[in-house]
């Protein structure tokens, strides 16, 4: 897909971060612009600052986690709109830096796999039949991780659907190019990006908010200040969707926008190898 101005872009997480950065990209593209997230007052924000450039928007209240919500985000789409070209399935959360696998709580791992994994499922679900149908060219952006391709024992719920996330596109891109449909797929494993995600228990649902918060110990506080360094130095949410963008033209399956992580993922492949390899 090479074209995009007057086409409809739909992207999930919108009001900040990457999705914000895809946003203000899809604007400049020329496209109408489909805001979801979670928070109505910070997407109506969000969506101010969009039309400013003339842009035709729609803003949707939307939990990725619901079914229900992402079949609601398509209808009014399509009520606005008449089609969708490029989905970003790009809402996500992170929680519990530095915590071992067994001091995760099931409420830690229900809400990333709910918002993470579950929000990809359901976007793909409701939107890839309508734009399958419109037989038209097409493009899904899926925001994975650098996580999702090596493992630190840091962020574990969360490296663990990033990595879901990866083999999801990696099996959509041969489906989709067995049956011919013009719709291509790119996933997305950014490294450190300027974005509020360390903040993302502002989002929480109650239902899953864990029932006895446990004193963070000194390892916990000193990963944690690592990553929330590392995310405030990362790159430019409009940088990466330049790198989005180009990854569409281009109809690259994997986008590794961050290329100092390339080394530390070509060692996973080959230790992955070596142990196939291997005679003892």
């Amino acid at each position: 897909m090479k074209d995009f101005k007057g086409k409809v872009a739909v992207i999930t997480g919108a009001a900040s971060g990457i999705g914000y950065g895809l946003a203000e990209r899809a604007a400049k593209e020329g496209m109408k612009v489909v805001l979801a997230g979670i928070n109505e007052d910070t997407l109506k924000k969000a969506e101010n600052e969009i039309k400013k450039t003339g842009t035709t928007t729609l803003v949707v209240k939307t939990d990725v986690s619901k079914e229900e919500d992402v079949k609601n985000l398509a209808e009014k789409t399509l009520d606005a709109f008449g089609a969708v070209h490029l989905l970003f399935n790009n809402a996500g959360v992170g929680a519990g830096i530095g915590k071992m696998i067994w001091e995760d709580t099931l409420a830690d791992w229900k809400w990333m796999l709910n918002v993470n994994l579950w929000g990809v499922i359901h976007g793909l679900h409701v939107f890839l039949p309508i734009m399958v149908k419109q037989n038209d060219e097409g493009h899904i952006v899926n925001t994975a991780s650098v996580g999702g391709l090596v493992s630190n024992g840091m962020l574990v719920p969360y490296s663990v659907s990033k990595a879901a996330i990866v083999a999801l596109s990696e099996n959509l891109d041969v489906q989709l190019k067995e049956s011919k449909i013009p719709i291509g797929i790119t996933v997305l494993c950014p490294g450190p990006v300027h974005t509020r995600i360390n903040d993302a228990e502002r989002n929480r649902p109650a239902e899953l908010a864990n029932e006895f918060v446990q004193p963070k110990n000194e390892k916990q506080k000193y990963i944690e200040e690592i990553f929330t360094k590392l995310n405030e130095q990362g790159m430019a949410p409009q940088e990466l969707a330049s790198l989005v963008f180009d990854a569409i033209r281009r109809n690259k399956l994997y986008l590794l926008s961050h290329p100092e992580f390339n080394e530390a993922i070509q060692q996973r492949a080959e230790a992955i190898l070596q142990a196939t390899q291997s005679k003892d």
